[in-house]
């Protein structure tokens, strides 16, 4: 796995987990959400994001997730 395609699980699945537990716990898990996404708009706008800066630290090849080549 690469660097974006890590990002991008982990930020899927941090906002579909903080819906689900703001839909059967408590509606104050949606500042979790915002949180997810101004954290991907800010890195979208500024081309870094502290995620990718760590995995590259620790070794994770770099590459992007889009496009289906093997």
């Amino acid at each position: 796995m690469t660097i974006d395609r890590i990002v991008h699980t982990v930020a899927g699945t941090f906002i579909l987990g903080s819906l689900a537990l703001a839909h059967f716990h408590s509606q104050n898990w949606l500042w979790f959400t915002v949180f997810v996404g101004a954290n991907l708009l800010q890195s979208g706008l500024t081309n870094w994001c502290l995620m990718s800066t760590i995995l590259r630290r620790l070794g994770v090849p770099e590459g992007s997730a889009v496009g289906c080549s093997r």
